[in-house]
Formats: C-alpha cells, structure tokens, sequence
C-alpha cells in the first residue's frame, strides 16, 4: 500500500462549480432561463466566490500536505465574445497558477470543464464543424497562462460531453445514452489538435475520461463490450501518444444481456443516488491501461456524503484499489481527490463532495477531517499506515 516517489497528492475543482459569476457561459444561460436545458434546482450564481479565494482555498490544501492542485481556467472569461481575449482573465488565471507554485502545489490545469462561452453554444457548439478550430484558437490563447505548468488537461470527461450534447438530456435513472458521434469525432479532433500546440510548447497534455466500471454479468460480456465502446473506450483509445491520461471514477454499472441493470434495492447510496462502490477507480485505470498504455493520473474520485466518516473510508478504499493496480505494474502517477470545496453540482449545492465545506452566506471555509486525513496520507505516501492510525 505504498506509492512511489514523487506520486501527486492532490484535490480538483471546476471553475463553474466554484467560481461564481461565470455570465457568458452556456450553463449561466441555461440556469436562468436563457438557453436550452433540463431544468436546475438553483443557479450556480456565486458559487463558492473561490474567483477571489483560491489562495485561501489553496492554502488550505497546502497547509494539509497535499502536493497538486488541478483547477479548470473558464473559457467563457478567456474569450467572452470570439475573437477577443480579456487580458485581465488572462492575468488572473496567471496568478493562480503563480500562487499554486508559490504555496508547492503542483498546478494541474484543465482548459475545458463541461462549460463553453455562450457564443460558442449559439453557433452550434461541439456540433459545428468549426468547433474543432474554435477550441484550437482558445487552446493558443491558454498558453500564457500556462508558464510553469507542465500537466494539461485539454478537455474534462469528453465522453459525458458528447454523452450531454444535447442540452435538453439529462442523467437517466439506469445507463447512458450513446455519446453523440458527430460530437464524439471533433472532439477527438480537438483534443489531437490542442496536444499538438500543448506538447510544442512543452507542456505534457492529456485528457480526463470517466470511466464506468462497467461490470459484465454472466453471457453478457459481448453486450457490455458494445455498451461500453461509445460511452468510454474510443475516448480512451483516443490517449494513445498522449503524455498522460486521466481517469475519473465514481461507481459501477453491472451489465446484463439486455443492458445496463438498477442497483440492487440492499446497496448503500451516496448523495447523487449512486452506488457506494470505492473500486470502482480500479477497473477504470485497468481498461485504460489495457486500451492505451498511457501513464495515469487519477484526476477525479470521490463520495458525495454529509458523512465524513464515510468519506475517508471511500477514499481509503479507492486508495487501497489503486495500490494493487501499481503492484501489477501500471503507471499511475498521481490521485487527485473530486473535489477540494463543496460546490455547485451541476444544477444543485446538495451533493456535497469535498475536503472543504463552507458557509453559503459569509463563504467561511471549514476544513473537513477528511482533508487532514487525505494530508497524513500524502505525507506517509501509504494509505495503510495512516489507515491503522486513524482506526
């Protein structure tokens, strides 16, 4: 249960869900009525404000003893109408990468997190042929940010995306649809073409996918092969001469022969109505290696619980799962805990994930046990010694 030197201990957070503020994004429209999507039980509005605390919020990680922090820069602020950057988004999202180094987080930064400027939305989104040019325009405009980055995520979770591309589908109770082809296709493109101009610049650039564990009962591995082609492999066979991959896990889904299967009425749910399933980031790290072979950061994993208790005992579990992955020779560099702060989780605050609560009226921040546990960890570079420490 030890990991290797130099593994990244880390927590992630998106810039929509924590920021507050983003107006000219796609989901601000939505949440107030203004663009197509399924209904939102509130707005985001000002989030967790951490747009002016992330060096308290960064601090907080720091002074736990955790070594990475990976946070998305916000399209929507980098080029609010096409064709024009805001230098003073630019400039922000500079500081933050300078405060990271400054307190001895390792930046991981993610240049697209689910949310697109309105504009581009508006002009067909991910569906429009001249995304993939769009995003590549946006992607040069990143890389003065970047100085003294050298993990880039190009694009969060793209199979939900092209899962999610149109704004009127929601999470069905059992499964996923298919991912949208034509959306799933320039991505791809996008995704190739922004590593082109990361790695040219130095940078060492991947993409996060997340991943399903899905499980296959018995005669039906064909079905949960196909079932799984389109939601999840071909993103993962999209990394090959990426420098790195990301996987993100939360729970599993067993495969029958007709399909995806509910949970079992006996198993213990989180706050999303999801299985508790720590192993879950094991088979996700093992299809990935299997498919592509690229060296992995666990750039997402977590619980949404009010009981931190089980927090730390999902994430012992996760831990535990990805130790045995590393034992059996796969590169896996890093775990990044999802997330650092409570936050706005795509149309509701309830389902709370984080380290770090806070106080929706004065955004007083309240460091969780679990952040001091996920530290010790951090700090011991073994999950089993901290385990028995805190038993």
């Amino acid at each position: 249960m030890n990991f290797p030197n130099g593994f990244l201990w880390g927590a992630s957070t998106a810039a929509h869900q924590i920021e507050g503020g983003n107006v000219n994004s796609d989901w601000w429209q939505r949440e107030h009525g203004h663009f197509p999507g399924a209904p939102v039980e509130a707005p985001s509005g000002d989030a967790a404000d951490s747009y002016h605390r992330y060096r308290e919020d960064m601090t907080l990680l720091a002074d736990a003893g955790l070594t990475s922090y990976r946070f998305s820069i916000e399209w929507a602020r980098i080029e609010p109408e096409e064709g024009f950057v805001s230098r003073a988004a630019v400039d922000h999202y500079r500081r933050m990468v300078a405060t990271a180094v400054e307190l001895g987080l390792t930046p991981m930064v993610t240049l697209h997190h689910f949310t697109n400027p309105i504009w581009f939305a508006r002009a067909g989104g991910w569906k429009d042929a001249g995304s993939v040019e769009r995003f590549a325009r946006y992607v040069e405009h990143t890389l003065p940010v970047l100085e003294g980055v050298e993990l880039v995520c190009t694009i969060n979770e793209p199979n939900m995306v092209a899962v999610l591309a149109d704004p009127e589908q929601g999470f069905p109770s059992i499964g996923l649809p298919a991912g949208n082809a034509e959306v799933t296709m320039n991505l791809i493109s996008a995704h190739r073409r922004a590593v082109d101009i990361l790695q040219a610049a130095g940078k060492q650039a991947g993409w996060s996918v997340a991943t399903q564990a899905y499980q296959a009962e018995p005669g039906a591995e064909d079905v949960t092969e196909e079932y799984g082609r389109t939601r999840e492999h071909i993103f993962l066979e999209a990394c090959v001469g990426d420098d790195w991959v990301g996987i993100q896990a939360y729970t599993r889904t067993k495969v029958g022969v007709d399909g995806p299967l509910p949970i079992d009425d006996d198993a213990e749910r989180t706050l999303t109505g999801w299985e508790y399933y720590p192993s879950a980031i094991e088979d996700g790290i093992r299809n990935s290696w299997q498919r592509n072979g690229v060296p992995i950061y666990i750039t997402e994993n977590g619980i949404a619980t009010g009981d931190d208790t089980r927090r730390i005992d999902y994430t012992r579990g996760a831990l535990e799962a990805v130790a045995r992955c590393i034992d059996d020779g796969i590169d896996v560099r890093g775990y990044l805990h999802w997330s650092a702060l409570d936050n706005y989780e795509w149309g509701s605050f309830k389902p709370t994930f984080g380290l770090i609560g806070w106080d929706a009226q004065t955004f007083e921040r309240h460091p969780k046990p679990s952040l001091g546990w996920l530290g010790r960890v951090a700090a011991a570079n073994s999950v089993r010694e901290v385990a028995d420490a805190v038993q």
